[in-house]
Order: C-alpha cells, then structure tokens, then sequence
C-alpha cells in the first residue's frame, strides 16, 4: 500500500497539520507516564499526567473553541486496519516517534459499509500535531517500521470513547455506536468484530508490514 506524507497534498480532504505550539512538554509526559505496549496497542481516553500541564490547558483553548478537551493516548505496536471509526468533530493526535495513520471518508460509506479499497495511509512524523478531520474515518494507529512502536496524543471532546449511552435503536446508525461519541465498523477479521462490533469494513484487512 502506498504511504503518503501529511505534508502531501492528498492529505488535505483528511486533515491538516496544526502549527504556532511548544509541544514539547506533552511529548516529554507522553514519553515518562505513558506504557508501550510490546504487544498491540492501549487507549487511555483522559491522561492526568497530560491533563494538568500548562501547555495541554492552553491548546485545550483552541482546539475545539473552548469546550472542554479530554487529553488521551494510544500506544504501542500494530500493523492492520481492524476497524475505522468516526466522532462528530475532529480528532488531534501528535506522536512521540513517527507513525501511520489509516483513513477512509464518511462519503464513501454505502449502507452503513465502506470498503478497505477507498482508504489511504499517511505518515506523521514524530513531534507533529495534525487534526483529522470529522469527516475522516480513523482508529488505531500503526508503526512507521516493522517493530518499532509509537505513543500516540488523542485529544477529543471530553466524554468521547467512554461508556456507551443508551439509544433505542430507531436509526440504522444507531447499530455502529460503541462508546460516547464513537461509531466504528470493524472488519469480519478483527477482534471487535468477535466482541460485537457492527462489521462494516468490506474488502482487505489492510495490514501495512509489508509497506514499512
């Protein structure tokens, strides 16, 4: 699978890279109080030891207007697609190390179902901010090299990826919810499928080591 660069124009209708912030601070906390797993990823939705810095309060600020941000992370080691998912508004993430992003388009979802086919990837490097935006599936992120991990900032709307509410089922899409403010598709292949998930990725589990 082709690899792109967030600097590459083809990025544009998934994200764009944010500038203008000392990162440095969140990087170092990412770095000291966040695991890597050595084997698949953990997502924490709200990281304390990120939470209270100075500099996390005064992104916060811009980046959703001023409505609260919960500060997060995903981490570890992954290769494949699994799963997308899709918030209702955008979702920030900065890397320790350089990482792989897989994303597909909310436009191209047909019933409820998108095929693997329509997605692209798009490595960010290590120390860059990038917002992906609302209309831009996601999940976890992947290695930029076959056995090196990545930590991964996720900053979203406080409340987002925690228990699920409750919804009585009228609407099709009602089916994909899976936490507050999460809809995802999973792949037949992939663990969540098994868990339950709605299976609405088609095609190829996109696994990306022999890319890398």
């Amino acid at each position: 699978m082709k690899i792109y660069n967030v600097t590459d124009p083809e990025f544009r209708e998934y994200g764009r890279i944010i500038e203008g912030y000392d990162l440095s601070e969140i990087l170092d906390a990412l770095n000291q109080h966040t695991p890597c797993p050595e084997g698949g990823t953990a997502y924490v939705p709200k990281e304390e030891a990120i939470q209270n810095l100075p500099s996390a309060k005064a992104l916060a600020s811009s980046l959703f207007g001023g409505l609260p941000v919960e500060f997060g992370w995903c981490n570890g080691h992954n290769t494949r697609l699994n799963c997308l998912e899709y918030h209702r508004n955008s979702e920030f993430n900065l890397g320790t190390e350089d990482f792989i992003l897989i994303l597909g388009l909310a436009k191209d979802i047909r019933d409820w179902k998108l095929d693997t086919s329509t997605c692209k990837a798009f490595k960010v490097p290590a120390g860059v901010l990038v917002e992906v935006f609302e209309t831009a599936l996601h999940y976890a992120p992947c290695s930029a090299a076959n056995g090196a991990g990545f930590r991964v900032l996720v900053a979203l709307p406080d409340g987002t990826n925690t228990e699920a509410p409750h919804v009585d089922g009228k609407s099709p899409e009602d089916r994909l919810l899976r936490a507050n403010n999460k809809w995802l598709l999973a792949h037949l292949d992939a663990p969540e499928a098994k868990d339950g998930a709605w299976i609405g990725l088609t095609g190829e589990n996109i696994d990306l080591s022999d890319s890398i």
